[in-house]
């Protein structure tokens, strides 16, 4: 059951590959600890392989067992659908799996929710990959140093 659409936090999505082999249970029950916590709210969860031959499957419930990942069994409402796993298969690996999480971000319901009463609205939002932030703090700190080494070199 969908929660009452005005009462919700911002939603997200992600799609977490794993290379052949390493889907496992241990990395994603902090999902569980996320939700306990009230910090998000799964609205869909969808684990998927994507095969040699380039076809997408969604995994089923003893795939899940075997990997340690029995607690998210069931745990699909339908959001995401046929179409999502074509586009899934067009980024996933040949032989991975990942999981494709729908989420509330619970933590900000309150804030989303008075923004709408005083009528703003979100126009622009996204996600920045901890590998571009990293890359762009080292180019940030090259330049740093060669205006120092510049500084250093006029100066003298």
């Amino acid at each position: 059951m969908m929660p009452d659409l005005d009462e919700m936090g911002p939603v997200d999505y992600l799609c977490i590959e794993f290379p052949h082999g390493s889907l496992t249970g241990k990395a994603l029950p902090l999902l569980l600890d996320l939700v306990d916590q009230q910090t998000i709210r799964i609205l869909d969860l969808l684990f998927v392989r994507k095969a040699t031959d380039g076809s997408v499957v969604a995994l089923d419930g003893t795939e899940l067992e075997v990997a340690g990942l029995g607690a998210f069994h069931g745990a699909a409402s339908g959001i995401l659908g046929g179409d999502d796993l074509r586009e899934i298969g067009t980024v996933l690996a040949p032989g991975a799996a990942a999981v494709v999480l729908v989420y509330e971000n619970t933590w900000a319901a309150p804030l989303a929710r008075t923004l709408r009463e005083v009528g703003a609205q979100l126009v622009a939002g996204g996600r920045i990959p901890i590998q571009h932030l990293l890359a762009a703090l080292d180019e940030t700190e090259a330049d740093h140093q060669r205006d120092e080494q510049s500084t250093i070199t006029s100066g003298s």
